[in-house]
């Protein structure tokens, strides 16, 4: 195993593990339909019920995305993390809410009552899926940040990267684009939160209602995903140089690496050919309850495919606006050889990983 190879392999997982995330955010995008999906306290009580059985998958994806990222491509999580931390913070801490409200909603003598927390819940539902998609946009429009790797010599302030301005991350949603990518991330989390109730909750009442739901969901969706994705294709992108590893912009980068890297278009039509099969047989058959499953895996496959885009093909994953050569590629921010390669062993694990969480998924629908 060469070294390029470990640092590829090691982008494919973080990239799996980020898609995952993704399709997991159904967790959030039903809890945002607490008080529209049930109208009724029995109706409510039956969606939290539902996703509270599942809400802890997502959020150990979360951090096992994070954990991977951090082990694998140091440079990333201390930049990012490090310089866009209230970007972070507030993403993180709207999960925290989450984990609160499930916990105390049903306490006896809580001083918020079950309807404050129930708010929570929503507020966790849009606020997580559309900052986290705001900030999976800077991939490919870029971030305010500096690395200058000898100042980790300075003893009196050994710090590789900072933000180049003092919003600590919060700049990024000073962006359109951004904005329209974490809109339609926030969407799609919706869209895959009323198809799993529909296929979680045996309530009549609340399926019909989901299906409605369900059309004003996927029309806006549709309309900012394409414009986004549309808009990247025909940007200028941010190429690297195998031979200097020098940062340049490069006219339709993105759609050259689709062209190059064909199996991803080929997984990206796939994608979200299944992804509007589980939607719109929904919608249109009032008996077919099993969209989240082609919706899913739909999800992964074009999430997946967006990763892989951004950072192979001699592409710089996380653009620096304000400094070119600061950009961050899986060759200038992944560990030592040795770390991925010890680590490289351990992800052979991951199938029984996956394999432990269907057995949870399917031993937790039983209750």
């Amino acid at each position: 195993m060469s070294y390029a190879f470990l640092q590829q392999y090691w982008w494919f997982i973080v990239s799996l593990l980020g898609a995952l995330l993704v399709f997991l955010l159904f967790v959030q995008g039903a809890n945002s339909f607490v008080f529209s999906l049930g109208r009724t306290e029995e109706g409510q009580r039956k969606v939290i019920e539902s996703t509270g059985r599942k809400w802890e998958i997502t959020f150990t994806t979360l951090v096992t995305f994070g954990g991977a990222f951090f082990a694998s491509f140091p440079l990333f999580y201390s930049t990012s993390f490090g310089g866009a931390y209230w970007l972070w913070m507030i993403i993180l801490f709207s999960f925290v809410l989450q984990a609160v409200s499930y916990e105390f909603q049903h306490r006896k003598g809580n001083l918020l009552g079950t309807r404050t927390y129930r708010w929570f819940l929503v507020l966790n539902g849009i606020v997580g899926p559309l900052l986290l998609g705001g900030a999976v946009a800077t991939f490919f429009n870029g971030s305010n940040f500096i690395v200058e790797k000898a100042s980790l010599t300075n003893l009196g302030a050994p710090v590789i990267s900072s933000w180049a301005n003092a919003s600590a991350g919060l700049d990024a949603l000073l962006d359109p684009w951004n904005l329209i990518f974490g809109l339609a991330v926030m969407f799609l989390a919706r869209m895959l939160g009323i198809l799993y109730i529909i296929n979680n909750v045996p309530d009549e009442d609340i399926r019909s209602r989901g299906s409605v739901r369900l059309v004003g969901c996927t029309v806006p969706f549709l309309v900012l995903f394409l414009a986004f994705f549309m808009r990247t294709l025909l940007k200028d992108g941010y190429a690297v140089d195998p031979a200097t590893g020098a940062v340049f912009m490069e006219p339709m980068k993105y759609l050259h690496n689709y062209l190059r890297l064909w199996p991803l278009t080929l997984m990206t039509v796939v994608g979200v050919a299944l992804l509007l099969y589980g939607v719109l047989r929904t919608i249109l058959s009032s008996s077919y309850v099993k969209g989240i499953w082609p919706a899913g895996i739909g999800v992964v496959l074009v999430v997946l495919s967006l990763f892989l885009v951004a950072g192979l093909a001699d592409t710089a994953y996380y653009p620096s606006n304000v400094s070119l050569q600061s950009s961050l590629t899986i060759t200038n921010s992944c560990s030592s050889e040795f770390t991925l390669r010890t680590m490289f062993y351990v992800s052979l694990l991951v199938p029984f990983v996956f394999g432990y969480i269907a057995y949870v998924w399917r031993v937790m629908d039983r209750k």
